[in-house]
């Protein structure tokens, strides 16, 4: 534009037509990469700052989260919570051994738990033994199972959290494992979603919030898992492929179109831009606008860079599994996790185990078959992670979290599988302030209830948040109710 050209006719802010105006020009960015942006941009909020401003309430002692999401339900049993009396009392019914008593628990009293019956019969059948040796691992002698031994390795940096609990038996539970909330009562903000909405960004070249591997099916929440409803879609987590080539959907600027037209082009939309901010020097979302779509423009350039996993050295590849098939594809999402908050992405999920339903750890029969095989995908790339990251002293800021949405029923089914089982379960954190070494909580004998220090999830929630200074029950929007179980409360004994 010429210093002496007329003033655009249009009205440039306006924001529906700035993005067609933007889609005009060629520049290629889509609403699935951008939608962080461009509703930054419709708000006013300035990339690298929270559009609600400061809401941390104390010294943070993590910056990262990377949440890992086995979908199914992984048995606590065979994972991380071995019971060895299952195996001695394999053939026996549950009454028959001497604690019968834990199908009358108190703990089921006044708690919602849709679509389970402690009386079914496969709570009464016979115990099933454990499926997998198990050994005290590291200096703390934390017992896990056979099936970790990459991440056995790690056990002194890592809290089992032994006693969790949820109300939702069937798979709902995997979306509320997300939220806090029964699927029942709707769809509410994720727990990445929060972190995003609490906090600024760390990075100026990509998004606070990103998702790796393929979401939960439609039956089980969806994309849901990763969204903040009510919050705005800028708070949405953003799929990320690892693929250097097609890493974004819409990233990639249309055919034809070379960098050198787009920064033509972005120059262009920075002058007319400039040019309402002339005119409107109180408008304050005219610098986060130009700033959205800058931003759009490098996203360009960094997320190529970051999912190019070739120049990691062969030794770190082969660490993280990329030369074995069982191992490649996690072992790759793992490494561009570890990348991702290098590069100061907030919240970075991950979920295993998509099968188009209910997820690959569901094992109602063949469990030992289907968890051998899932464990072998995972624990040498989870623990890969665990060490790298510690390596470079990046475990002291980064939380990681290992969860399923249940565990799995003491009692057999099928003769060779476990059912769902809400009633107690494991989850476990490393690193950002997480005391390592350590079992909190427990279940009883069976593994059937959590029955010491016993949390709902989203006291694994509140937590995070917690570490990462905010104080979950600051974290209002006005208009929406937010329910005490949601918000949950930080485990302080797990906390250095």
């Amino acid at each position: 534009m010429n210093a002496g050209s007329p003033a655009p006719s249009f009205p440039i802010s306006s924001s529906s037509r700035r993005r067609a105006f933007l889609q005009d020009m060629g520049l290629g960015f889509g609403s699935v990469a951008l939608a962080s942006m461009l509703d930054r941009d419709a708000s006013g909020a300035e990339p690298g700052k929270s559009q609600t401003g400061d809401r941390t309430s104390f010294a943070a002692k993590a910056k990262n989260v990377i949440w890992l999401f086995m979908i199914g339900g992984a048995s606590h049993m065979e994972s991380f919570d071995p019971k060895p009396a299952l195996t001695r009392y394999a053939g026996k019914t549950i009454d028959e051994t001497p604690f019968g008593d834990v199908l009358k628990s108190p703990y089921l009293e006044n708690e919602r738990v849709v679509a389970f019956d402690p009386n079914n019969g496969f709570v009464r059948n016979t115990c099933y033994p454990l499926q997998v040796g198990y050994r005290r691992r590291g200096d703390s002698g934390l017992e896990i199972s056979d099936w970790w031994p990459h991440v056995g390795d790690c056990a002194d940096d890592m809290c089992l959290v032994r006693s969790m609990w949820t109300e939702d038996s069937n798979h709902g539970a995997q979306l509320q494992f997300h939220t806090g909330r029964h699927r029942a009562d709707g769809f509410f903000p994720t727990v990445g979603s929060w972190v995003n909405y609490g906090l600024g960004s760390l990075n100026e070249n990509l998004p606070e919030f990103m998702v790796l591997g393929t979401p939960l099916a439609d039956c089980c929440g969806g994309r849901e898992a990763h969204r903040a409803n009510y919050l705005g879609p800028q708070y949405d987590g953003v799929p990320l492929k690892v693929d250097p080539k097609n890493s974004m959907p819409y990233l990639s600027p249309e055919e034809g179109v070379f960098v050198e037209e787009q920064r033509q082009q972005l120059d262009l939309l920075r002058q007319l831009n400039q040019f309402t901010s002339n005119r409107n020097p109180d408008d304050t979302a005219i610098l986060a606008r130009i700033r959205a779509y800058e931003l759009a423009f490098r996203m360009q350039m960094t997320v190529p860079q970051v999912v190019d996993l070739n120049n990691e050295t062969q030794e770190t590849q082969n660490r993280y599994g990329l030369n074995k098939d069982a191992t490649k594809t996690f072992g790759r999402q793992m490494l561009t996790a570890r990348r991702l908050v290098e590069n100061g992405v907030r919240f970075v999920q991950v979920y295993h185990g998509s099968s188009g339903g209910a997820g690959r750890w569901d094992a109602h029969k063949g469990l030992k078959k289907g968890h051998s095989k899932v464990c072998g995908e995972v624990d040498q790339p989870i623990g890969a992670l665990l060490k790298d990251l510690k390596q470079r002293g990046l475990l002291e800021e980064t939380i990681v979290v290992w969860a399923s949405e249940f565990g799995r029923t003491p009692g057999s089914q099928h003769s060779d599988g476990r059912d769902h089982h809400p009633y107690g379960f494991t989850v476990w954190m490393a690193g950002g302030g997480i005391k390592g070494g350590i079992a909190h909580g427990a279940t009883d004998e069976l593994g059937f209830h959590a029955v010491e220090n016993r949390h709902y999830v989203s006291d694994i929630h509140a937590t995070l948040l917690h570490q990462l200074g905010l104080n979950p029950h600051h974290l209002a929007i006005p208009g929406h109710k937010r329910l005490e179980r949601e918000v949950g409360s930080p485990i302080h004994d797990v906390i250095v």
